[in-house]
């Protein structure tokens, strides 16, 4: 168990302003956020700062304004987009890289005519291309047909772990203690607040947020009903020529491509190494969910789920081989109409969850809402839609 490292004592605990359970990607940002505004905050993650865990590994995520998810996304969207260049200005490290997002699909698709309607609603900046404009830019990529694009000028790659590492590295060094390696067994109020049982230590805080990704059901079972756990399958490939997916040339890009068989869903990051190319096939909202507990997720796919996926990557994109370098498994849950559950479930207590496998980049927003509406003083943005009860009967 690691000590945390403002050094707090024992009975140190009986008066945090706030106690964060989960540091990933959003009780990363909860935590910085609570720091920098002058409360005393702790946060405890179960395993260390850093793991393979969570859904926000994997290396890197999109980051996308045109959103084909609602419009009423667009004001939370464009405040994650100032905290994620915040963080990078105030760190150590490069984490928002402006590539753009290319969404290719039919032009009458229902996942483009959502990006169109924001795009015109909101006059966000975009680049309409043409079937034949996009042949000739973006030759990476084949089988277009007429398929039209969207160039969304504001979107971009964020490197996921990395910027949970910097989330959480401000977090310290604005007064917030840490204590990693360690189990929350339970949560209870308390005429004061909220008291929990830390591995072995009782803690006791006037407020809390529960962002412990898929494994809140274990301290929060009402919402079980409305979370089902899916996984999030992510693929690498060693392109015949990086130099063709470099991100200058290559933006971050969303494909459906529908063929005879249906619709194949693609989602891919430049290469951010020089070397590898992350490729994902396959809408993840149509995976059977897993009734097995996150901890016994499997690590690694099958050899006929590698093959198949290699085979569709390099049907759309020949330059990459049939074969992936690499791979990871993760795990997500996921709400019935993939709305994440954010805000109040009783008093003094927010949680964040069901992120549904699209919540990395509102992370820095949903952990500062989140902390606001258990402290009471937000939250600063409308989060109706994601009511954490709206499932419950």
């Amino acid at each position: 168990m690691s000590q945390p490292p403002s050094s707090r004592t024992r009975d140190q605990f009986d008066d945090l302003d706030l106690l964060v359970i989960g540091l990933g990607s959003v009780g990363s940002f909860a935590l910085r956020h609570a720091a920098r505004i002058g409360l005393s905050v702790l946060g405890v993650e179960q395993f260390g700062l850093e793991h393979d865990r969570g859904a926000y590994a994997g290396e890197s995520r999109l980051y996308r304004t045109l959103y084909h998810e609602g419009a009423d996304y667009l004001p939370l969207l464009q405040d994650a987009r100032e905290e994620w260049l915040d963080l990078q200005k105030a760190g150590r490290r490069r984490l928002f890289l402006e590539t753009g997002v290319l969404s290719i699909a039919a032009d009458d698709a229902p996942q483009l005519r959502g990006v169109k309607d924001t795009a015109e609603s909101y006059d966000l900046p975009n680049r309409r291309l043409s079937a034949e404009e996009l042949h000739r830019e973006f030759p990476q990529h084949h089988k277009l047909g007429q398929d039209v694009g969207i160039l969304d000028q504001l979107g971009g790659v964020i490197r996921s772990e990395a910027g949970v590492a910097e989330a959480q590295r401000q977090a310290v060094a604005a007064g917030a203690a840490v204590l990693t390696d360690t189990p929350v067994h339970s949560l209870r109020h308390t005429p004061g607040g909220v008291e929990a049982q830390v591995g072995d230590r009782t803690v006791r805080a006037s407020a809390a947020v529960i962002a412990a990704g898929s494994w809140t059901p274990k301290l929060v079972p009402q919402l079980t009903p409305a979370l089902s756990a899916r996984k999030i399958t992510l693929t690498w490939f060693a392109p015949s020529d990086p130099a063709n997916f470099t991100p200058e040339v290559c933006p971050a890009f969303i494909r459906d491509f529908q063929s005879e068989e249906g619709t194949t869903h693609l989602f891919g990051v430049p290469t951010l190494d020089g070397t590898l190319v992350k490729v994902g096939v396959g809408d993840v909202w149509n995976d059977p969910p897993e009734e097995r507990a996150p901890d016994d997720l499997p690590r690694h796919l099958p050899e006929d789920a590698l093959r198949e996926i290699g085979e569709t990557v390099h049907s759309l994109i020949p330059d990459l081989p049939s074969r992936p370098s690499r791979h990871s498994v993760h795990m997500d849950l996921f709400t019935p109409d993939r709305r994440a559950l954010l805000g109040l479930i009783s008093d003094n207590v927010a949680v964040a969850a069901g992120l549904s496998g699209h919540g990395f980049k509102l992370a820095p927003t949903f952990g500062k809402l989140a902390v606001e509406s258990a402290t009471g003083s937000g939250p600063s943005l409308d989060i109706s839609s994601f009511d954490p009860l709206r499932f419950s009967s």
